[in-house]
């Protein structure tokens, strides 16, 4: 429990509702949302459910997410047929002070860039637990094609991380995961960019060369609206 006796559960409600009210003014009958993947992100599909008919439709950054979307009766679209979109709404495993995260601790990391990178503005939401000074104490995942596993493993070593495959997951892309585990990133744009050049990496967890444009943290106090430093 939090100091003001409210749950960490309670805290990603909150946000959710948060978010809600940040982009319903802006909904009408042709919008479609870019929706994230993970608890707090289904957790806004929940509330979401709630104006259905007052938006098109949403892309989903992994089958989980559009399965739920799917149950609520909100229609689901693909990515290339939509374009751009005007939000994205999803929550992350660390995010810092100029709103960089790390994402994918649900391997939805590639679609969820993806997304993102087709969003107008990109909502995080997030209870307090997730906001740090540097990123790195999250286990940082790496999706990799199959065959460059060990490959890219051993680059990473290079790197100073202590690289470990999440046994038994394989993303929506059929792709596999590394969690890089003790490694502190000073420059998460640097880093991004560099991992990313590895032969065999689809994309890295870093969100700091397309971060949050805002960031709505659930804390004891309430939800504070947070933009980059």
């Amino acid at each position: 429990m939090t100091q003001a006796g409210l749950s960490q559960d309670q805290l990603k409600d909150a946000v959710a509702a948060a978010a809600i009210a940040e982009v319903r003014p802006q909904l009408h009958r042709d919008t479609v949302l870019g929706i994230g993947t993970g608890s707090t992100a289904n957790l806004f599909i929940d509330r979401l459910a709630e104006l259905r008919h007052d938006f098109a439709g949403a892309v989903a950054s992994s089958e989980a997410s559009a399965e739920r979307l799917r149950g609520h009766g909100i229609e689901v679209f693909e990515l290339n047929s939509v374009g751009t979109v005007p939000f994205y709404i999803d929550g992350a495993d660390e995010v810092n002070a100029h709103l960089h995260m790390i994402k994918g601790g649900g391997a939805a990391l590639t679609r969820e860039k993806v997304v993102a990178a087709c969003a107008e503005t990109f909502i995080c939401i997030a209870d307090a637990s997730k906001r740090v000074e540097r990123l790195g104490a999250f286990p940082l995942p790496v999706e990799v094609i199959p065959m460059a596993r060990s490959y890219v493993a051993r680059e990473l070593v290079k790197l100073g991380a202590d690289p470990v495959y999440r046994e038994g997951v394989v993303t929506d892309n059929g792709n596999q995961i590394i969690d890089c585990y003790d490694f502190m990133i000073d420059d998460p744009l640097a880093m991004e960019v560099r991992l990313n050049a590895i032969v065999g990496v689809v994309t890295n967890g870093l969100f700091a060369a397309r971060g949050a444009d805002v960031l709505l943290l659930g804390t004891a106090q309430g939800v504070e609206r947070l933009t980059p430093a």
